[in-house]
C-alpha cells in the first residue's frame, strides 16, 4: 500500500506543480522520485522489510492490497517501465508543453493501477486496478485530437476495453455470488468441488477478459488497428507495461482461482499456441513497424501464457517475471528508436528505416539488439527466457507444446530480419535528422538492462524466488 499511495502521491504533485508553473520540474522530480520508489519496492523484495522508520501495517486495509515478493517484483518492473516512458514523455510531446504535466501524471495513474493488478489481494480491488489502468490508456490512445487514426484507436480501444471490463465484472460478480466474498485467500481456501457451477463460469469469464487485455488469440482483433493508431509512446506503453501487468494478473487470477487447473489447461494451451502462431505469421505481411509489433507482442502473450504449466511454483513466477523483464525492455529499446526515426515522419513503414546502419549506426544496433532479443538469439536476454520457460514446459512433459513454441520462433526471425536487412542493405534517401538525447539515453540503457540480465539471470528472478 505504501508504494500505491508515494506514486498516486506523486501523480497529484505533477498536476499542483503545472498550477505554479513548475512545469520544467517535472519530469526531473518524477523520475527522482520514481526511483526512490523503486529502491524501496526492490529492498522489500529482497529483504522483506524496508528503510522506513514507520510502515503501513496491511492487516488495517482488510487484505486489500497484498505486498509479496511476485507483487514487489512485478512491481519493481512497472516502475523500472514506467521512468522510461516518462523521461520520452517531454520530447515526444514537445509541441504541447502545457499538457505536459497532465501525460506525466497519467502515465503515474496508469502505473497505480497496474500494481494494483498484481498486488490485489481482493478481486475489488483487481477490477479497480484494470479500470485506472484501462481509462489512462484511453486517453492516451485518443490524445491527438486532430488526427483522425488516434480518434479511431481510442474510440475502438475504449469500445473493446469496456466489453473486455463487462465480461470481467460479470465473472467477478458471479465468483462473488458461488463464494459470498471479494477476499482472495478466503477464495482459495474454499473447496472447487464444494462451489456451484457458476463459480467456474465466472472463472472463465474473468479469464476471457484478461485474455482481451493481452491480445492473445481469438481475443487479438483489436491490437494492430489500435498500436498503429495510437500515438507511438502510448504504443509503447500498451505494448510493454500495460501487456505485462496483464499477463501478470492473469497469471495470479488462474492460479489462485483455480488451485486445480486440470480443466482449463487445454484451452490455455490451445491459446497459448494460436497466439504463437497466428501472430508470427500475420507479422511475416506487415510492412508498419507498429503493426507489427503489435502482432509480434501477441505472439509473446503466448509464450508467457505457457509460464501456467510449472512443477514448481516459485520457478513458474521468476521465469515469468524474467520473460516478461526480458521482451518489455527489448520493446522499449524498439520504440526508443521507432520515436526516433519516424517522430516527424507521420508514419512508421519499414523503408523509414532504409540505411540507418549508415546515418546512425548506434541506434541500428540498439534496435538491432532489441530485435534479436525478441527473436530469441543469443546473448540477449530474450534467448534465456525461452530457454528457461520450454525447460519449464518440457520438465511437464509437453513436448509438443515445445515444438510450436520452437517453430513459432524461427517464423518470427523472418520479419525481425525483414527491418534488420533494410537498415543495413538499403540506402536512404532522406536527411540525417538529430536525435533527442532522451531517446538515445532511453534506447540504450534499456538494451544494456535487456544484455545485463541475460548475462546475470538472478537479477531479475532474484527478487522472486
Amino acid at each position: 500500500m505504501d508504494i500505491l499511495i508515494a506514486i498516486a502521491a506523486l501523480g497529484i504533485i505533477c498536476l499542483i506543480a503545472e498550477i505554479f508553473n513548475l512545469r520544467k520540474a517535472i519530469v526531473p522530480v518524477t523520475i527522482i522520485g520514481l526511483f526512490a520508489v523503486l529502491g524501496h519496492a526492490v529492498y522489500k523484495a529482497k529483504f522483506g522489510t524496508t528503510l522506513l522508520s514507520f510502515e503501513l501495517d496491511e492487516n488495517q486495509y482488510f487484505n486489500m492490497v497484498v505486498s509479496d515478493k511476485y507483487a514487489l517484483g512485478f512491481s519493481s518492473l512497472f516502475i523500472l517501465l514506467t521512468i522510461f516512458l516518462v523521461a520520452l514523455t517531454p520530447d515526444f510531446h514537445k509541441e504541447h508543453k502545457p499538457k505536459i504535466s497532465d501525460f506525466v501524471a497519467i502515465k503515474l495513474f496508469l502505473l497505480t493501477g497496474a500494481i494494483a493488478m498484481v498486488a490485489f489481494g481482493n478481486l475489488s480491488m483487481f477490477f479497480l486496478g484494470i479500470e485506472i489502468l484501462s481509462i489512462s490508456l484511453y486517453v492516451l490512445a485518443a490524445s491527438e485530437p486532430k488526427n483522425v487514426k488516434s480518434n479511431e484507436a481510442g474510440m475502438k480501444y475504449f469500445l473493446m476495453g469496456a466489453f473486455a471490463s463487462g465480461i470481467l465484472l460479470f465473472g467477478i460478480a458471479l465468483i462473488y455470488g458461488a463464494t459470498g466474498t471479494f477476499d482472495i485467500p478466503s477464495i482459495k481456501a474454499l473447496s472447487t468441488t464444494d462451489l456451484p457451477s457458476w463459480y467456474t463460469i465466472g472463472c472463465v469469464m474473468v479469464f476471457i477478459g484478461l485474455l482481451f487485455k493481452i491480445a492473445a488469440v481469438p481475443f487479438h482483433f483489436w491490437a494492430p488497428d489500435v498500436y498503429e493508431g495510437s500515438p507511438a509512446l502510448t504504443t509503447a506503453t500498451m505494448s510493454t507495461l500495460a501487456k505485462v501487468a496483464a499477463m501478470a494478473s492473469l497469471f495470479k487470477m488462474i492460479t489462485t482461482l483455480n488451485p486445480h487447473l486440470a480443466g482449463y489447461i487445454t484451452c490455455i494451451n490451445v491459446v497459448a499456441v494460436l497466439s504463437m502462431i497466428v501472430g508470427n505469421l500475420i507479422a511475416l505481411r506487415q510492412t508498419n513497424v507498429k503493426r507489427m509489433l503489435a502482432f509480434s507482442g501477441i505472439s509473446h502473450a503466448g509464450y508467457m501464457l505457457l509460464s501456467i504449466h510449472f512443477t514448481n511454483f516459485a520457478d513458474a513466477q521468476g521465469n515469468l517475471l524474467y520473460y516478461a523483464a526480458a521482451y518489455a525492455f527489448a520493446g522499449i529499446a524498439a520504440f526508443a528508436v521507432v520515436l526516433s526515426v519516424c517522430g516527424k515522419k507521420g508514419n512508421e513503414e519499414v523503408y523509414n528505416f532504409n540505411g540507418l546502419g549508415k546515418t546512425n549506426p548506434l541506434l541500428a544496433g540498439v534496435l538491432t539488439c532489441a530485435l534479436l532479443s525478441m527473436a530469441g538469439i543469443p546473448i540477449f536476454s530474450g534467448f534465456f527466457a525461452k530457454f528457461f520457460l520450454f525447460s519449464q514446459i518440457l520438465a511437464k512433459g509437453q513436448v509438443t507444446l515445445v515444438i510450436f513454441a520452437v517453430i513459432s520462433s524461427i517464423i518470427s526471425v523472418g520479419y525481425y530480419f525483414k527491418l534488420i536487412i533494410a537498415m543495413y542493405t538499403k540506402d536512404s534517401t532522406e536527411k540525417v535528422q538529430p536525435v533527442p538525447v532522451a531517446y538515445t539515453t532511453v534506447a540504450v540503457t534499456a538494451i544494456a538492462l535487456n544484455i545485463a540480465i541475460g548475462l546475470v539471470p538472478s537479477l531479475v528472478m532474484g527478487l522472486i524466488r
